[in-house]
């Protein structure tokens, strides 16, 4: 099914189009509103003149002038810098351990093992690794043995949880209501610190 994740036709399409582009997108995830995140990958991609994210060529762009295609304006993302290093790190890593292939982390294997790969890259912790891979699950149709157990509660059918369930405005307003009631619950949760909160989706 196409992805609705930017609301942006365009950068819709290559994050249809482009793994890595999607999981960038995902990276990005943070901080940011979704749409934000996800049409971050087709800023970048624009702004080095490139028609897609080659994990290579993003790699070896210079810190200095990707931290300026980071910073635009406007910006990609709310922490540009700081942001754009990870992205550089994560497509080194896509370079250098699964030799540009982007899907070669999740085309093979069991769950479990998909989840420990996706955890392992750069700005990935295991919250955002289960999202993602609830998202190949339910938009992209990559689902390994048990992919709905090890991206619980993310892979569960219709729980509106996450970007991996959002397909259109209606799910989009429906995932921001579970995401509002999360926060509303954690205000009375003392000692739990604001980056946790973000990381179980509370913000």
């Amino acid at each position: 099914m196409p992805l609705h994740l930017s609301g942006q036709s365009g950068a819709d399409a290559l994050l249809d189009r482009d793994a890595f582009a999607l999981l960038v997108g995902m990276l990005l995830d943070q901080q940011v509103p979704m749409e934000k995140a996800f049409a971050g990958p087709a800023l970048i991609a624009e702004r080095l003149g490139l028609d897609g994210l080659d994990p290579a060529t993003v790699a070896a762009v210079p810190p200095d002038q990707f931290a300026a295609v980071m910073a635009g304006p406007p910006a990609v993302h709310r922490y540009p810098r700081s942001m754009g290093t990870r992205v550089q790190d994560l497509a080194a890593q896509v370079r250098d351990i699964y030799g540009g292939d982007v899907e070669a982390v999740w085309r093979d294997g069991d769950a479990a093992t998909v989840l420990n790969r996706l955890v392992a890259l750069a700005g990935f912790g295991r919250q955002k690794a289960k999202i993602f891979l609830a998202l190949l699950g339910k938009q992209r149709g990559v689902r390994p043995e048990g992919w709905v157990q090890a991206s619980a509660p993310y892979g569960e059918a219709g729980s509106y949880r996450s970007v991996a369930d959002v397909v259109d405005v209606d799910s989009l307003a429906r995932v921001r209501a579970t995401k509002q009631a999360l926060k509303a619950s954690a205000k009375g949760a003392a000692g739990v610190p604001a980056k946790t909160q973000d990381r179980l989706g509370m913000t």
